[in-house]
C-alpha cells in the first residue's frame, strides 16, 4: 500500500498570531538520543508554565510510537503528546502529532497523518516521502498555537543523525520551517553525556547550530556540584549556557510511557499472596499502558516475558496485549511455546485475558485478506474463544463509556482497533453499552475473556472487581487517574527546583 502525498508547499511557516492576537512563544526540546526523557520533560514543563496562568499546548511533528492515544474528535496521536495535553488542562487534539509511524516490522510502519491513517511505508521510503508531510505539520502548528499563549515543542530520536537530515521534519528540519529555538537534552544516566551532547552539536551545520539556546542535563544520580567540571567543559566547547541539571524522579515510571524502550519492568515478583500476572511481550506489542494500573496495585505481580524466557507456572492469570502486527505476533508467539503454556495455564484452573489484538488471538481464526497488517493471509487462532476475526480497512478510533457485563462496574476507555469479531462467544460479552451494543467475548466457563477496550484498568472499581475475581482481596484504595494528577504536579515542582523556568520562557518568547 502506497501513502498518499499531499501536494508540496514552501518549506517555511509564515509567522502567526496565538491568543489575544499575539506572536506565540515556542520552544522545541530535541535530544542526543532516543529516551533522553524529551516527552517527560516537556509534560513537567507544560504543567508547571500551566501554573503561571499561561495556556500551554504540546507539539511533537514526528512521532514513532505503538502506544497510541484516541482524541474526542476520532483520530490517533502518541500517548506522550497526550499526557502532555493532559499536564496542559486541555483535551489532545491529532494537531498536537500530525506525523505518526506505528511500527509495524522491521522496515516497515503504518502512516497516520493528521489523526487518519494514510497507508504503509517502508523505510526506505519514507526516507523520500517525509518531506511531503511537512505541509501538514507547519498547519497543525498553527492550529496548536491558534489559542496558546506558549508551545511546547518536542523533536524525535537525534538531530546528529545526519544520514537522515534531507527532508527532516522531526528535529532541525522542523524548527528551520517553524522558525524555532531549539534546547538540547542530554541523558547522564546511560552515560557518555559530555560526548553525546559535544557530538550532537558538532554534528550540525553552523545554521542549525545558531538555533541551539542552552542544553539540558536529564537524569543525575548523586551529587549534582560532581558535574560541575563537566558543565564548565560542554559550555566552555559549545558556548552554549546550562539550564540545569535534572535529578533523576522515579515517580515519573508512574506516567504512560511512549515507547517499548520504556517498558517498566516486573513488578512485585516476591511479593508474598500476590495476585500474579503474566504477560508476553510481542515484537509488536501495542498501547501497553493497558498495564500501568496494574503495576500500580502493592497486592498485584505483574511478570513480563520477553522473548527466549519461559513462562512463570504459577500464574494468576495471563494477559495477552495488544499488537500492531497481531498475525505475525501470534507466530512470534507460537514458535516461543507459549500457546502450550497457555493451555497448561487453563488446565491448572488459571484464566486468560485478551485486549484488542490479544483477544485477536484467543479466537479460532484471523484473516487480514487485504494486507493491512502485513502480508495478505490468515493464520488459526489460538481457538481459546469461539470467535473469528477479519481485518477490514475501517479503523475503529472512539472514546467510550460501557459496563463490565459480569459485575456492573463502570468502563471509560477506548476503541483503537482494525477488525471484526464474530462468532458464539459473543453471546457472553464482556461489555455492554447504554445502547445495547456489546464488546468482548467469554467463554463458556469464564476462565477465558477478551475485548477491544483499552485503558479498562484505569478504573478504579473495576480494577479492584477484575482482581478480586481472581482472588479474594480488599480494595487497596489506588486512585490511579489521582496518581497521575499528583505525579505531574510533582514533576512540575521538580523541575521548577532544577531548571531555569524564566530563562527558558524567555527564549520561547524571543523566537
Amino acid at each position: 500500500m502506497h501513502v498518499g502525498c499531499p501536494d508540496p508547499s514552501p518549506l517555511r511557516s509564515p509567522p502567526f498570531r496565538g491568543r489575544g492576537g499575539k506572536r506565540v512563544a515556542a520552544v522545541m526540546f530535541q535530544g542526543t538520543g532516543s529516551d533522553v526523557g524529551k516527552s517527560l520533560i516537556v509534560a513537567g514543563l507544560a504543567r508547571a508554565f500551566r501554573g503561571r496562568g499561561l495556556a500551554v499546548r504540546p507539539f511533537k511533528p514526528q512521532n514513532m510510537s505503538n502506544n497510541a492515544a484516541v482524541t474526542a474528535d476520532g483520530g490517533e496521536i502518541g500517548r506522550a503528546q497526550a499526557l502532555q495535553a493532559r499536564a496542559c488542562g486541555v483535551a489532545p487534539s491529532v494537531h498536537m502529532n500530525p506525523v505518526l509511524l506505528k511500527p509495524q516490522s522491521e522496515t516497515g510502519a503504518q502512516v497516520v497523518i493528521q489523526g487518519k491513517v494514510r497507508g504503509n511505508a517502508k523505510a526506505a521510503a519514507w526516507q523520500s516521502l517525509k518531506a511531503s508531510f511537512l505541509p501538514p505539520a507547519l498547519e497543525s502548528f498553527r492550529t496548536v498555537g491558534a489559542d496558546a499563549d506558549l508551545v511546547l515543542v518536542e523533536g524525535a530520536g537525534s538531530p546528529a543523525e545526519a544520514n537522515l537530515r534531507a527532508g527532516d521534519i522531526a528535529n532541525m528540519g522542523f524548527a528551520e520551517a517553524a522558525d524555532l529555538p531549539v534546547i538540547l537534552i542530554g541523558d547522564i544516566d546511560r552515560g557518555g553525556v559530555i560526548a553525546s551532547i559535544l557530538g550532537t552539536v558538532q554534528l550540525l551545520d553552523e545554521g542549525e547550530r545558531r538555533r541551539l539556546k542552552g542544553y539540558v542535563i536529564n537524569k543525575l544520580r548523586g551529587d549534582a556540584r560532581l558535574f560541575d567540571a563537566g558543565l564548565a567543559i560542554i559550555t566552555g566547547r559549545t558556548n552554549l549556557p546550562s539550564l540545569g541539571v535534572v535529578p533523576f524522579f522515579p515517580p515519573a515510571g508512574k506516567l504512560p510511557a511512549e515507547d517499548g524502550f520504556s517498558l517498566a519492568p516486573s513488578r512485585g515478583e516476591g511479593a508474598v499472596g500476590a495476585i500474579k500476572i503474566v504477560v508476553p511481550l510481542f515484537s509488536r506489542i501495542a498501547n501497553f499502558d493497558d498495564l500501568d494500573p496494574l503495576l500500580d496495585e502493592p497486592d498485584v505481580a505483574v511478570v513480563k516475558v520477553p522473548s527466549g524466557c519461559a513462562r512463570p507456572g504459577d500464574a494468576d492469570l495471563v494477559i495477552l496485549p495488544g499488537s500492531k502486527a497481531t498475525i505475525a505476533d501470534l507466530a512470534e508467539l507460537r514458535a516461543e511455546g507459549w500457546h502450550i503454556d497457555i493451555v497448561a495455564h487453563l488446565r491448572r484452573g488459571g484464566r486468560v485475558f485478551g485486549i484488542c489484538g490479544g483477544y485477536q488471538m484467543l479466537g479460532r481464526r484471523l484473516e487480514d485478506p487485504l494486507g493491512i497488517e502485513g502480508a495478505a493471509g490468515g493464520a488459526a487462532g489460538l481457538g481459546l474463544l469461539d470467535v473469528a476475526t477479519e481485518m477490514t480497512g475501517d479503523k475503529a478510533l472512539v472514546e467510550v463509556q460501557a459496563r463490565h457485563a459480569d459485575s456492573g462496574t463502570e468502563l471509560r476507555g477506548y476503541e483503537m482497533h482494525i477488525g471484526r469479531t464474530q462468532g458464539p462467544d459473543r453471546a457472553r460479552p464482556f461489555a455492554r453499552f447504554a445502547d445495547g451494543r456489546t464488546d468482548g467475548a467469554v467463554s463458556a466457563d469464564g476462565r477465558v475473556a477478551g475485548c477491544y477496550l483499552h485503558g479498562i484498568f484505569a478504573n478504579d472499581a473495576f480494577r479492584h472487581s477484575f482482581l478480586a475475581a481472581l482472588r479474594d482481596r480488599h480494595a487497596s484504595g489506588l486512585s490511579y487517574e489521582a496518581e497521575i494528577e499528583a505525579v505531574l504536579d510533582g514533576l512540575a515542582r521538580h523541575l521548577g527546583r532544577h531548571l531555569d523556568l524564566d530563562r527558558i520562557l524567555e527564549i520561547a518568547r524571543a523566537r
